[in-house]
């Protein structure tokens, strides 16, 4: 080997032997600088057995040890869920609360159209749209939707409160007979009309529908619109005197009213059983006293009462005593004498007509049977 190569191979061991010692001092002082900057423990919050280090690293238990997963018994699984808390309890249902009743209508007999506005209408305009509706010449409620008080409330003309919504209804049948087309034209057009003068928007009912429907049913209560009457009528040429009927029925709990008839009501202020005239000239409470009639009529109106049978077994009662009391006879429209056969075919018929009503849906003497049968 020459001079030459062995310098260089002096030469390249010094500079392997450097860098090896220049790594070990880098690797050194990068140890020292770990170590210092994690020099304090820490623990492992994933794997902590519950107990808590104090400032000097003693450790005090907070919970109970750790337990492992395993396979449990039956009874062991009771023991275990003994000691579990209860699970919350799911939050109850909600139950969507009935839409409150409107006051005052009844969709069975009414003809019912819908404004909505998202701003709500102001008396004035309520006013205005209800005098319209007034002018269709039927029996009509109106209901109103108070946003103050979230609540709905009947409404007149008198109205000082705003409605966000309100409903409108005409009555389809009563007495005078079902809803006529002109009639509910008007009331769609008032309707219509109030709604183009407002912010609101209008929802009408079919006109056929209703038509249809106001007929049948005034075809239905034609049919059970039954009055059950019985006279008692002086006999020959004598006459009752108008005092002594006065103090008769009054007697009997019936008071004089302004109309000249003699009425019985029940503890609702219902009338029962009317005491009329026979003759043309009513009952007036100035002129009864000097009066005279040859016949007095009682008269059960038989829609409009509930307790019909216990009223018509009053009317027949009073009807024998009034007979006795003033001399005279009691007959039928026909004239015909009143005997207790014809009293039990009264008593059937009348039986008839409110099972009928009842299964139509019109109670005998319901707010729904006194307003068709008014």
């Amino acid at each position: 080997m020459s001079d030459l190569q062995i310098s260089l191979l002096g030469i390249g061991v010094v500079v392997i032997g450097g860098v090896l010692l220049y790594n070990w001092y880098q690797e050194r002082q990068l140890r020292r600088r770990l170590g210092e900057a994690f020099s304090e423990a820490h623990e492992d919050v994933l794997l902590d057995d519950g107990s808590v280090r104090g400032a000097n690293g003693a450790t005090g238990s907070t919970a109970s040890a750790r337990v492992e997963p395993q396979l449990l018994t039956g009874k062991d699984t009771a023991a275990l869920e003994s000691t579990l808390p209860a699970p919350p309890e799911s939050p109850a249902k909600v139950v969507p609360a009935p839409p409150p009743a409107m006051a005052g209508i009844d969709e069975s007999i009414d003809c019912v159209a819908t404004l909505s506005s998202a701003t709500p209408l102001t008396a004035v305009q309520v006013s205005e749209l209800l005098s319209a509706v007034a002018a269709c010449g039927r029996t009509w409620h109106a209901a109103g939707f108070n946003a103050a008080t979230g609540k709905w409330e009947e409404v007149n003309r008198a109205v000082t409160a705003q409605y966000s919504q309100l409903r409108l209804a005409l009555q389809m049948a009563n007495r005078g007979g079902a809803i006529s087309p002109v009639q509910l034209g008007a009331f769609f057009d008032a309707v219509t009309a109030g709604a183009g003068r407002t912010a609101a928007t209008a929802q009408c009912p079919s006109a056929d529908s209703v038509l249809r429907t106001a007929n049948e049913l005034d075809l239905f209560c034609a049919d059970v619109d039954v009055a059950i009457g019985i006279n008692v009528i002086a006999t020959d040429a004598d006459t009752f005197s108008g005092a002594r009927v006065r103090a008769l029925v009054e007697g009997e709990g019936f008071a004089l009213e302004p109309d000249g008839v003699f009425h019985l009501e029940d503890a609702q202020g219902q009338t029962l059983l009317t005491l009329s005239n026979q003759e043309a000239a009513p009952f007036l409470p100035e002129e009864i006293g000097g009066m005279t009639t040859r016949g007095l009529t009682l008269l059960l109106d038989v829609p409009r009462v509930a307790a019909a049978e216990a009223a018509l077994q009053r009317m027949f009662e009073l009807g024998r005593s009034l007979s006795v009391t003033l001399k005279g006879r009691l007959v039928d429209d026909n004239r015909a004498g009143l005997t207790a056969a014809s009293m039990d075919q009264i008593r059937q018929q009348l039986k008839d007509i409110h099972f009928a009503m009842n299964e139509r849906g019109i109670a005998p003497g319901s707010v729904r049977a006194l307003r068709l049968f008014s």
